[in-house]
């Protein structure tokens, strides 16, 4: 089990895309990282970087990526290894480093889908079409959409200082459809409302 949760050496989005794209599943870049390629310039300084893959294909991540990198799974505030042949039945997130000594590279965020769809893990009745949660950059390189990012950031038991401040940043560039989206989402899972909605 590893403690050293502030170790980070994150590797850049080009790094990321060049040890995904041999890889052969579905993938994005997530957080706030994704908000930037949205918006083609980088907004603030990025403590660590995020990757999205489904369920589904985690195996097959597992076994491109345990050639070179080490897989820890992030449960109930521990860091313990990811096992070989390992199904993560309800695990979403998971952390790598090159090695037990290493800072951390990067980490994978679990998505579930069902029926070619993706679901929302805090409110399953929140779907989309699975081959409509990405977008790619002019260089090809997939990112999470900015409204369904914007919801994870909302969404949250708690929502940061730095996810309000990228919600500002984004607002402007969100498109009729994607802020009805967004706005829709959250009174889904909220309700009672969210102190985002009047800004939309």
């Amino acid at each position: 089990m590893r403690t050293d949760i502030n170790n980070w050496m994150p590797l850049t989005v080009s790094e990321i895309n060049e040890v995904f794209s041999d890889i052969p599943l579905r993938w994005c870049i997530a957080g706030g990282w994704a908000l930037d390629l949205h918006l083609c310039k980088q907004t603030r300084e990025h403590s660590d970087i995020d990757v999205i893959i489904t369920r589904g294909e985690q195996l097959i991540a597992y076994q491109y990526l345990n050639r070179d990198w080490m897989l820890y799974k992030a449960e109930d505030g521990k860091l313990d290894l990811w096992e070989d042949g390992e199904y993560l039945n309800s695990t979403n997130d998971i952390w790598v480093s090159k090695s037990s000594e290493t800072p951390w590279a990067f980490q994978i965020m679990i998505i579930d889908t069902e029926e070619n769809s993706w679901i929302y893990n805090k409110d399953k009745s929140v779907r989309r079409p699975i081959d409509n949660i990405f977008l790619k950059t002019i260089e090809g390189i997939p990112y999470l959409r900015p409204e369904i990012q914007l919801l994870h950031k909302a969404g949250g038991s708690q929502v940061r200082e730095k996810d309000f401040n990228d919600f500002q940043t984004m607002l402007p560039s969100l498109l009729p459809q994607e802020k009805a989206w967004l706005k829709s989402a959250l009174n889904r899972q909220f309700p009672g409302g969210h102190a985002w909605v009047e800004f939309i």
